[in-house]
Parts: structure tokens; C-alpha cells; sequence
């Protein structure tokens, strides 16, 4: 059995350039990481029609970022690895992106964020990769300056691995220190392949039921991660996503440019997204 990648080196070195460019080039790893984000961004359950400033903890190569743009909000990505935001540079990604330690704490202004999602990176904290990390202080440090910057009501939800009972208390118990309440959310729970734990933490406001966990009362089909038949059929066919570098893409992601106050958008033309012959 494979050790656990956070058992085999620091993050900033497990994810090398060739680590990083898995997740361009392995469209089974690309998928899952898609439907997981977007099973996140469904827990966060955000205001229908309303554009919204989320931020993306761990955000990789952008693909979870992806989902967030095309739901119509425009996102802020960390990430450790270097290697990992290069990737998602050269994929032209249409958040911002930085270069952090989530365990050195966010440096954000107070209510600054709507909602918070983050795909396989919370369980990273749990380890001490230097003689000065304390996994539990690290975890809270990130938890506290995380409620911080987030707006009174919102959610923040994290798609994490906890490798044995002992690790999931420790990040729920920092978790509730810093003032956050909420739970995990497990889907199909019954699966070895498709299970996925979720944990949903709340800001405050109105009271808030934690949300139902997905296959919890029937057996999920082993391999899938596709939390509805709906989602699946939907994907097979296409349904309501713009194709990748279409003039509506790009007329759209312009859009989101322009509403981050870039000042390098091109105007919108008739020859916005045409496409050139090639060179003869």
C-alpha cells in the first residue's frame, strides 16, 4: 500500500514540477478534482444569481478554481508549491494567486470573503515538517486568522484525507477554538473508492443545520465520485458550461477581469475569440 503523500516530504517538495504537471495531463485526477470542487462549492450553499469573492485554500493548479469561475465568482487561490502555481498561471486561470503557508496564518482584511473552499490541503497541517511546526498550533493559527477575513454567515468548507480518528479531533477541536461551529459531512460513507469527508464550518448568523452527506442511506456504486445521476448525465453531455477558449469563454472571463480591476483587458471586438488561420 502507497504512503500517504504527506508522510513522503514537505508539500513545497512533494508537489516537484512533474508532480504539478499530473494535474494538466491526468484527466481521471482532473475530473475527480472538478467533482470535488464542485460538491464543495454545493455546501457552501451561496446566494443563487449572486456573484460572490471566494477564497481557494491549497488551490493546486486552478482546477478546483475553475468551478468557481464558472458558477459566476471571481476567487482568490494559495497555494506552497510554486511549481503548482506555475501550472495554474500557464492554464490562465482567472483568479489571483499566492504564494503562502496556510499554517503561517491569513494576512486578509476582516469580512473580506463570502465563502471558503479547499480540496485535499487541510490535512497537510497535521504533520511537522520542521523542528518549529506544532500541528496544533499551526491549525489554529489558520483557523483563527481564516474566521477573521471572513464575512459573519459565511461557510468555509475543506475536502480533506484525516488519517485516523485522533487526526480528524485535532482539526475539529482547533477548528471550534477559533471560534468556527459546524461538523463533517461524509458522502456515500459506505464506499471504500467514492467516500469523501467534507468539513463544513459556519461563521455565525442564522442557525445553520449542517448539511446531509450524500449516499448516506444506500450503498454507493464503488469508483464513482459523482454525488447525483443528474451531475453525471450532465457532464456527459455538456449541459451548460461554455466551451474552453469559445468566444463566450473568453468574453466571460474578460468580464471577470475586468470586475477585478485588471487594466490590461483588451476591448470586446468582432474579432474577440475568431479564430486565426495558421501560418502558412
Amino acid at each position: 500500500m502507497a504512503s500517504r503523500p504527506e508522510h513522503q516530504a514537505p508539500p513545497e517538495l512533494f508537489y516537484s514540477e512533474s508532480e504539478a504537471r499530473k494535474y494538466t495531463q491526468n484527466s481521471r485526477m482532473m475530473q475527480i478534482q472538478m467533482q470535488m470542487a464542485e460538491r464543495a462549492l454545493e455546501l457552501l450553499a451561496l446566494p443563487e444569481g449572486q456573484t460572490s469573492y471566494i477564497l481557494d485554500v491549497g488551490c493546486g493548479s486552478g482546477l478546483s478554481g475553475e468551478a468557481l469561475s464558472e458558477a459566476g465568482h471571481i476567487w482568490v487561490g494559495m497555494d506552497i508549491s510554486a511549481h503548482m502555481l506555475s501550472v495554474a498561471k500557464e492554464r490562465e486561470v482567472s483568479g489571483d494567486l499566492f504564494l503562502w503557508d496556510m499554517g503561517d496564518g491569513l494576512g486578509f482584511r476582516a469580512g473580506t470573503f463570502d465563502g471558503v473552499i479547499s480540496i485535499s490541503a487541510l490535512q497537510w497541517l497535521c504533520n511537522a515538517d520542521k523542528k518549529t511546526h506544532q500541528p496544533a498550533k499551526r491549525l489554529y493559527h489558520f483557523f483563527s486568522s481564516l474566521y477573521a477575513c471572513m464575512a459573519r454567515g459565511a461557510r468555509a468548507v475543506f475536502q480533506f484525507y484525516p488519517e485516523n480518528p485522533a487526526q480528524m479531533e485535532l482539526i475539529t477541536h482547533q477548528a471550534m477554538r477559533a471560534g468556527f461551529f459546524g461538523g463533517v459531512v461524509v458522502d456515500y460513507p459506505n464506499s471504500t473508492k467514492a467516500k469523501k469527508m467534507f468539513l463544513c464550518l459556519f461563521t455565525g448568523g442564522a442557525p445553520t443545520q449542517l448539511p446531509q452527506g450524500l449516499g448516506a442511506e444506500e450503498l454507493a456504486m464503488e469508483g464513482s465520485a459523482l454525488f447525483t445521476e443528474a451531475k453525471r448525465e450532465q457532464r456527459k453531455k455538456g449541459k451548460n458550461r461554455v466551451p474552453l477558449k469559445s468566444r463566450e469563454w473568453i468574453l466571460a472571463k474578460k468580464e471577470r477581469r475586468r470586475m477585478q480591476g485588471k487594466d490590461d483587458v483588451r476591448p470586446d471586438s468582432k474579432y474577440t475569440g475568431r479564430k486565426r488561420r495558421h501560418a502558412f
